[in-house]
């Protein structure tokens, strides 16, 4: 239980100590994950999102009408376009400190996401999963937790809906209701940041049928609430920060964080439930979730600064910096990088409100920039792998460096520049091989690739909002071709107003 608002990145490592979470890593029980050499750098990544919102409270902070406070941005509904443009803005910014994944980007999405679908269903139904939103995010705003986002079931066999599983635990979904609430059971798999978090969003990630009405669930639930397990996802590399070297790891301080979250019978209260049994609105809960969070990726950019900047250094240790062929692969890396940038910001900016008074961004753009961000990350890891070179992969470890005998012989052999360290390259050529091979690989490739949907998830949105009728009709207007007047009134009206100006 959070007693008082949490201001500071101590304060919020101090708020994870004495919980009771049932959390597994390498088959033991874990005491103290806030003291955990694996677990302890995604704890610090995450308080560096407190720490940003004191020492930069333009990006970092809003003023949201729901407590009529100002609050960090992470628990703020957008209100205006404006907002969506300055969570992307301090998204890249969080990434260019932590070099890694923060972990809070889908819990701001769960929220933004839930205040407009909470408000359809009431609209529908008269429930009151509005009201009990808007207090939640009160409490949440007050307190300033972290919230994480829970989305992703196991989903067992791809080709049957949740009902016709053979096991019905594989997507979570409802095993009791009564007067005062519901009790769940299922997994949530690869939930990122959920063991750092203090309450957690459980959410359908999927269209839901009729059939399907008890997996139709999403409420708030606390992390140390009883009959919650957690099983802690590996990463590469992650056994170098049990050796205590400060080196090896690359990025000592800062990395994201994976796990597999089972519920067994977790009891949800009426007054944190957002949406039971309407399987209708699984559909839009999904695309508007998704699309809030594929625009959210522009924090690989963040990422990608730094290993742009990884790059440029080894050159310049390397004494290679104005090489034409270095000079045209740090060129085309900026220009990948601020290709993602360029669509998720944009897609912020031509946002609309929907009825909720929440703003929503372009999905279209939004799509368009997860789809360059399952890509570009790759081709900027190559171009830097090329610039830096085998020794990335081939380095000794720390403490042959500093061993008594073949220390000195180290030091000898992997000298460059003459006025630069021999340990500062080994620190670049690791701080590489953990963003594009090692433990942050997760967080700026991997989860490029799959978060907030695959590839195809994204071109299937994109093939969907094309709007290929009206680009037809376009064409067959200037080429003199007759217009078939049932298909221009078929259009939205959108683009009936663009066709009637031609």
């Amino acid at each position: 239980m959070i007693e008082k608002p949490i201001r500071s990145g101590e304060d919020y490592r101090e708020s994870l100590q004495d919980r009771n979470i049932k959390l597994y890593l390498f088959g033991e029980l874990v005491k103290n994950p806030v003291e955990h050499p694996i677990i302890k750098p995604s704890i610090n990544a995450v308080a560096k999102t407190y720490d940003l919102s004191n020492s930069n409270e333009e990006l970092a902070t809003a003023y949201s009408s729901i407590s009529g406070k100002k609050v960090n941005r992470f628990l703020h509904i957008a209100e205006n376009p404006e907002d969506l443009v300055f969570q992307n803005k301090m998204q890249r910014r969080l990434g260019q400190l932590t070099g890694t994944c923060f972990q809070r980007c889908v819990g701001m999405d769960a929220l933004n996401t839930l205040h407009s679908i909470t408000y359809d269903i009431d609209e529908k139904y008269n429930t009151s999963y509005h009201q009990n939103f808007l207090e939640f995010v009160r409490m949440a705003q007050e307190k300033n937790i972290v919230i994480g986002g829970a989305m992703t079931d196991p989903k067992g066999d791809r080709s049957k809906k949740p009902h016709e599983q053979e096991d019905a635990d594989l997507y979570v979904h409802v095993v009791e209701r009564n007067e005062n609430g519901v009790y769940v059971s299922g997994a949530k798999a690869h939930q990122t940041g959920c063991i750092n978090s203090h309450w957690l969003i459980i959410m359908p990630n999927t269209r839901l049928d009729k059939e399907d009405k008890d997996y139709a669930i999403v409420g708030a639930i606390p992390v140390d609430a009883p009959n919650i397990t957690f099983i802690y996802g590996r990463q590469s590399n992650d056994l170098r920060h049990l050796e205590g070297s400060q080196i090896d790891t690359g990025n000592f301080s800062f990395s994201g964080q994976e796990a597999l979250i089972i519920f067994n019978r977790v009891f949800i209260p009426n007054n944190l439930i957002f949406l039971n049994g309407e399987y209708e609105f699984a559909g839009p809960l999904v695309d508007r979730f998704t699309n809030y969070h594929r625009r959210s990726y522009v924090c690989k950019t963040g990422l990608g600064d730094v290993l742009i900047g990884a790059a440029a250094t080894i050159a310049d240790y390397n004494s290679v910096p104005n090489a034409s062929h270095i000079k045209d692969k740090l060129v085309e890396m900026n220009h990948l990088n601020e290709t993602i940038y360029g669509t998720g910001i944009s897609s912020s900016y031509q946002s609309y409100q929907l009825k909720s008074g929440v703003w929503m961004c372009d999905d279209i753009l939004a799509n368009v920039c997860k789809q360059h961000v399952t890509r570009f990350p790759y081709e900027i890891s190559r171009l830097v792998q090329d610039i830096a070179g085998g020794l990335m992969v081939t380095l000794p470890s720390e403490k042959d460096f500093y061993h008594n005998e073949v220390g000195p012989l180290l030091f000898k052999y992997f000298k460059g520049r003459k006025d630069v360290l021999v340990e500062n390259r080994v620190r670049i050529l690791r701080l590489i091989e953990n963003m594009t091979l090692g433990r942050n690989a997760v967080a700026y490739l991997v989860e490029s690739m799959h978060g907030a949907g695959s590839p195809q998830a994204q071109r299937i949105v994109l093939f969907r909002k094309m709007e290929l009728e009206f680009k037809k009709l376009l064409s067959q207007k200037l080429a003199g071709i007759k217009i078939d007047e049932k298909k221009l009134k078929n259009l939205p009206d959108f683009y009936k107003r663009v066709f009637n100006e031609l």
